[in-house]
């Protein structure tokens, strides 16, 4: 059979629609790895709420445990937009706070909450169940496991009794911002709509 010279404007029509569609689906993607990590995306001076950890820092392995004993999955971090709180297991007023914050801020994120987890990593004496299933239903609440968690812990800025921080951590497992569970949380909500808007990744 052969192939007439009519098919072949056919043929190059097709590859150029091919072409385009490729184009369509790579492009977004490329301009929002160019926004995140070019630095694009972040407002200048006082409009950015949180503090930028400048550069990110690649958060190493690490084994967790679930509440219940079970070993948390090695890419929990991973594949949405996570915040991220680290304290005592027994949940002060600082930690309830922070907690309340994270549940709150996802709430208000509408459409968009089902791009972001929520974490709590119970260093020591975890933990107050009830209060936790009652009050912040989806929250996973890690404790843990081994040695390795200290080389994980050691990416975070040190916080102190004065001043706590809720984390950001982005979908490819990446340390990239701190928000200081004292301010007023709008500036938490305001900076991650940011980042949802002009992030197509999580």
């Amino acid at each position: 059979m052969t192939t007439s010279a009519n098919d072949k404007p056919t043929q190059t029509q097709g590859r150029g629609a091919l072409i385009g569609l490729a184009a369509l689906f790579f492009i977004p993607l490329l301009g929002a790895f160019w926004l995140y990590y070019a630095g694009g995306w972040r407002p200048a001076g006082s409009t950015n709420h949180g503090e930028l950890i400048t550069p990110a820092r690649p958060l190493p392995t690490a084994a967790f445990s679930l509440t219940d004993g079970r070993a948390a999955a090695t890419d929990l971090l991973r594949g949405k937009w996570t915040l991220v709180y680290i304290g005592d297991g027994r949940c002060d007023e600082a930690c309830r706070k922070a907690l309340w914050t994270m549940r709150q801020t996802r709430l208000l994120l509408a459409e968009d909450m089902d791009r972001v987890q929520r974490v709590f990593v119970a260093a020591d004496n975890c933990c107050d169940r009830n209060f936790l299933a009652k009050e912040h239903p989806g929250l996973a609440t890690i404790t843990p496991a081994d040695d390795s968690v200290k080389a994980w812990l050691a990416e975070f800025p040190q916080t102190t009794p004065a001043k706590e921080f809720i984390f950001v951590v982005d979908p490819l497992g990446n340390l990239m911002m701190r928000f200081d569970v004292t301010q007023n949380p709008k500036g938490l909500l305001q900076d991650l709509e940011k980042l949802l808007k002009l992030s197509h990744i999580g």
